[in-house]
């Protein structure tokens, strides 16, 4: 009895020790959470989230495509950002916009000969503009896409140039500014840094590379036509013309119909010259040379070989000048022999004031391809 009283207190003493410092220990662990969420809890007592490292896989691929739906970023930037920030989607983001101007500065001297052209018009003024990328894919970007035509929208808001025919490069837009109303980009903004953000978010060079803004004054209409269109007011080739009716009172319905046909024609026959007496002087005789050389390998008389020579001249100039080409709709016809027909129609001298024609990516040297003549503007 005496040994179990003595073998009770130390087995006691032992129960009562491991209790206090169980008790410490508890105490110890709960003190050092409650100041851990300390050091993380704000002062005004909203506790935002911080995703650390140990994110599930679920939702990290959750943010990931989050973030891609925000920015339109490539997915290995996207996850990049989301590492480094902690899976802090909000900074996540900013860290995005940081990146891309870098990037976009590294792209920047790669070759960008697609893209799209975008048109915009009013009853007396139609502007074409160029966007370039690097491929057709990103051309089919929507937010590519919704940039084009609020580059070309943005043309006729601005102050008009007074010009019939004025071709803009790209510093005639970059500083300016431009309101943009897009999920994925918007906000006022400048022209170049509009096109900056658009190439960090598809990861390629995009580049503003001209423009043309054509007008009348007088009695009469512009009209285009757009080819390989993705989406109205967007497509791969333009053409553009102006047609003038000398009678203030004749009906404009006709001229819209046939103008918008001969636009048509100008993107298909692309057409250099007006008329015949504006092909300079240089480059008839220029032409001329070139034919005789040809001529004279025939062996024929002089004779036949100056008819030889004038004969090919005349096919030159239903080549290249535009009163002068086949009507691709009607070869049976040119272009001179309908307006005059229009003129009749109408009851006044219908005329040509100017056209452009555009196509993505001439005159752009590519890496496995020669130049290609550059747009053409011509005017009577």
């Amino acid at each position: 009895m005496a040994w179990s009283q003595v073998a009770r207190r130390p087995i006691a003493s032992l129960l009562s020790r491991a209790q206090q410092q169980a008790a410490q220990g508890y105490t110890s662990s709960a003190t050092s959470q409650t100041h851990l969420l300390g050091n993380h809890f704000p002062q005004n007592g909203m506790l935002h989230r911080r995703f650390s490292s140990q994110v599930p896989a679920s939702e990290q691929m959750s943010l990931i495509k989050r973030l891609r739906e925000r920015t339109s970023a490539p997915i290995k930037d996207v996850k990049a950002s989301l590492v480094s920030c902690n899976w802090d989607i909000e900074e996540a983001q900013k860290d995005l916009r940081k990146r891309g101007v870098i990037l976009a500065a590294k792209k920047s001297s790669r070759t960008a000969a697609e893209g799209l052209l975008a048109m915009a018009q009013d009853e007396k003024r139609a502007a074409v503009v160029e966007l370039n990328c690097e491929t057709d894919f990103v051309a089919r970007n929507d937010v590519f896409q919704y940039l084009a035509s609020s580059l070309a929208k943005m043309v006729l808001s601005v102050q008009d140039p007074g010009k019939l025919v004025f071709p803009f490069a790209p510093a005639y837009l970059e500083t300016m500014s431009i309101n943009l109303d897009h999920p994925k980009l918007s906000g006022e903004t400048t022209v170049h840094d509009a096109v900056t953000e658009v190439a960090a978010m598809v990861g390629e060079n995009v580049k503003l590379r001209r423009g043309f803004l054509l007008s009348t004054t007088g009695h009469g209409v512009v009209t285009s036509y757009l080819h390989n269109c993705p989406q109205p007011g967007l497509g791969r080739m333009a053409g553009l013309v102006t047609l003038v009716a000398e009678d203030s009172s004749a009906p404009l319905d006709a001229l819209k119909s046939v103008g918008s046909s001969i636009a048509m024609h100008i993107v298909a026959a692309k057409p250099l010259f007006l008329s015949k007496e504006l092909v300079s002087a240089a480059a008839v005789e220029s032409e001329r040379d070139v034919l005789r050389t040809q001529a004279e390998k025939s062996g024929k008389p002089a004779i036949a070989m100056e008819k030889m020579v004038e004969g090919r001249l005349r096919k030159y100039f239903e080549e290249v000048v535009l009163l002068e080409q086949k009507y691709v709709v009607n070869d049976g016809t040119n272009i001179k022999t309908l307006l005059n027909d229009l003129s009749k129609e109408v009851g006044s001298k219908v005329t040509i004031g100017n056209f452009v024609r555009m196509e993505v990516g001439e005159g752009i040297e590519r890496p496995e391809e020669a130049d290609v003549p550059e747009a053409t503007a011509r005017a009577a």
